[in-house]
């Protein structure tokens, strides 16, 4: 198994999107890529910590390949808005890649080259070390799974579910 960590605005949307892949086992919503030590959501949420709300991921690089996280990642978020994903602003919701390997960097750099040719404004994905993970409080784990009344369930997380699941039928579960 091997690890990937992605910021890519609320941890909700990118834990609900990667749970949906074949080879996946698990998916942790947490923080990183700040300077507080076991942070808060409520701390994370006021944008003094420096972290970014993220998912690690823990796949089988047999049957999928970092790339093809990168793919789902890039096609279910927008790498090109600072610090915002929709309504969700603040530098908690910056797209990020954080690299466990200097092979998952190395990757990440050419995919964000190779895919800037589709995106008319540019990529401002950070790709950083993964330093330190955090993982969010429980009650924030398989968040759509148990609240999929909840409005932001239903307004954003089921549209990019239903884009996810037409663009990459063959890597679902």
């Amino acid at each position: 198994m091997e690890t990937a960590v992605f910021g890519a605005g609320c941890f909700w949307c990118v834990e609900a999107v990667f749970q949906n892949l074949k080879s996946v086992s698990s998916v942790l919503p947490g923080y990183a890529g700040g300077h507080v030590e076991n942070p808060t959501y409520e701390q994370v949420s006021s944008g003094t910590t420096g972290h970014a709300e993220v998912a690690k991921i823990e796949f089988d690089p047999v049957v999928i390949k970092f790339t093809d996280l990168l793919n789902v990642l890039f096609s279910t978020h927008n790498p090109t808005t600072m610090n915002r994903q929709g309504n969700d602003v603040g530098e908690q919701y910056r797209s990020a890649i954080f690299y466990l390997t200097p092979e998952q960097k190395k990757q990440a750099e050419e995919f964000i080259n190779d895919a800037q040719k589709e995106f008319s404004s540019p990529i401002v994905t950070q790709v950083q070390p993964l330093e330190q993970f955090y993982p969010a409080e429980d009650y924030h784990r398989d968040y759509y799974k148990n609240n999929p009344g909840n409005p932001y369930c239903q307004l954003v997380i089921d549209p990019k579910l239903e884009k996810f699941r037409k663009k990459f039928a063959n890597l679902i579960k």
